[in-house]
């Protein structure tokens, strides 16, 4: 990461190839800034300590809340999952996104299960996994 230059959010998501997961692109204080490209569904879970923004870049992404809620995200759209909210985002297609996260938040929150990325392989090199 290069601070004197710009990150090109395009040309970073175009280097992830494998579903659900996320790579870290860069830091805001303690915010990781994470692309990553989305197909099918991930699992039902929670952030207890943290909230977790969802920003559509391409594609559209539903957003499965606790309570029968969805929330749907069209590219230029973004969502914020409160701290302790369930939740589990679909991409009936394809779907190319930018995650804000705390530096804390685990991937798949308080369950743990074969797609989830550990943050040491979200901050190696291209595409983890």
């Amino acid at each position: 990461m290069n601070a004197l230059s710009g990150i090109d959010v395009a040309a970073e998501l175009r280097t992830v190839e494998k579903h659900w997961t996320p790579r870290v692109v860069g830091r805001v204080n303690d915010q990781y800034v994470k692309v990553a490209k989305l197909l099918g569904e991930l699992v039902w879970h929670a952030h207890d300590d943290e909230d977790e923004m969802f920003l559509v870049v391409s594609g559209r992404l539903r957003i499965q809340l606790e309570g029968d809620v969805e929330v749907v995200l069209e590219p230029g759209q973004f969502h914020v999952v409160p701290r302790g909210v369930r939740h589990n985002p679909v991409a009936d297609e394809e779907v190319e996104i930018v995650l804000i996260e705390t530096v804390t938040t685990a991937h798949t929150g308080d369950v743990t299960v074969a797609g989830t990325v550990p943050i040491e392989q979200q901050l190696g090199s291209t595409d983890a996994g």
